[in-house]
């Protein structure tokens, strides 16, 4: 059972006490704080981010907080909403969600310059969701259905481009990865976002991109699209025609991305623990699950220690990557 004490309540004085009906449970109508919440989104409205952020918000409101809304803080990939929550009071109005990229990788690709610290700056709460990626090509590969034909045309060529939606990000590093396995020449060309990265693939100005599934399925109508692996660990089973990176012979591109919850670093433990347990019942929401499956998401919830372990694991896989691959952003 959740336990207040009083310098907790003292700490966090919008946190209302008749939080519990049971162990663990939350009360029904009864929001844990007194005043709206916001949850931070370093994207623009209308992407991946922005649309989980929504989902969130309506099964948050009225159980953590009499209202919670999305703010949309885009700008600098990512980084001004982490730089915003963390300067933001730790009483459990200022909620962050960003993909694991910005937590896990960040701090190998800008070094000093990153202006936080995840775990010193932030509180991780939970995952909120997790997904594969999906390598795919179009026009501008012709007649390759899988990874073998795609890398034999890449040394045929003497080299092939790929698309993702962003420098620094998960598919960029797993393009790095299958080029230095396969011992071919893959040049990374950054988008702003999936949607120009699979406008360009469909016009054939790449020949592949890797990007969330649920980008990538939309467009796969006549053919033009053609996903040949996935980094997911098995096939998923409503597309069991797409094999993954894994079983064509790179087990080392087996990664799931997330999209997590974060509160300021110096919350009160009893406001984390709180705001874990609205997460998990949030996650147990049919509709909830319903709207995320449907963009190929998985719902997931862990408590804090295992997601704050799962972050530091996953910041110590990609430091060798980001080491290897010699990409450093400009800004």
């Amino acid at each position: 059972m959740l336990q207040f004490s009083r310098r907790d309540i003292l700490r966090a004085p919008v946190l209302a006490v008749p939080l519990l009906a049971a162990p663990g449970i939350l009360r029904a109508q009864t929001a844990a704080l007194n005043r709206p919440a916001r949850i931070l989104v370093g994207f623009p409205a209308g992407g991946t981010v922005d649309f989980t952020a929504r989902q969130l918000a309506e099964r948050l409101r009225g159980v953590w907080a009499p209202q919670v809304v999305v703010e949309n803080r885009a700008g600098a990939t990512g980084r001004l909403a982490i730089e915003e929550a963390m300067r933001a009071e730790p009483d459990g109005a200022t909620i962050l969600l960003t993909p694991a990229s910005m937590i896990t990788i960040y701090p190998h690709l800008y070094g000093e310059r990153l202006r936080y610290s995840p775990l010193r700056d932030l509180s991780p709460i939970s995952p909120v969701v997790v997904y594969p990626f999906a390598m795919a090509v179009g026009p501008g590969a012709p007649g390759v259905t899988n990874l073998a034909e795609f890398l034999a045309l890449a040394r045929q060529r003497g080299g092939l481009a790929y698309a993702s939606p962003a420098a620094g990000s998960v598919p960029h590093f797993t393009g790095v990865m299958l080029a230095r396995a396969a011992g071919v020449e893959l040049n990374h060309v950054p988008y702003r976002g999936a949607a120009p990265a699979i406008t360009d693939l469909l016009g054939g100005q790449v020949p592949a991109s890797i990007n969330v599934i649920g980008d990538i399925v939309p467009q796969m109508e006549g053919g033009r699209l053609r996903v040949i692996a996935t980094t997911a660990a098995q096939r998923i089973p409503r597309f069991p025609d797409f094999q993954t990176f894994a079983e064509q012979g790179f087990p080392a591109l087996t990664a799931d991305e997330w999209f997590g919850v974060f509160l300021p670093a110096r919350a009160p433990q009893a406001v984390a623990t709180a705001l874990s347990e609205a997460l998990r019942t949030a996650n147990g929401n049919a509709s909830f699950r319903a709207a995320l499956e449907q963009r190929e998401f998985t719902p997931a919830h862990e408590d804090i220690a295992r997601f704050t372990a799962r972050i530091r694991e996953e910041t110590e896989k990609w430091g060798p990557v980001v080491e290897a691959s010699g990409f450093r952003p400009e800004a």
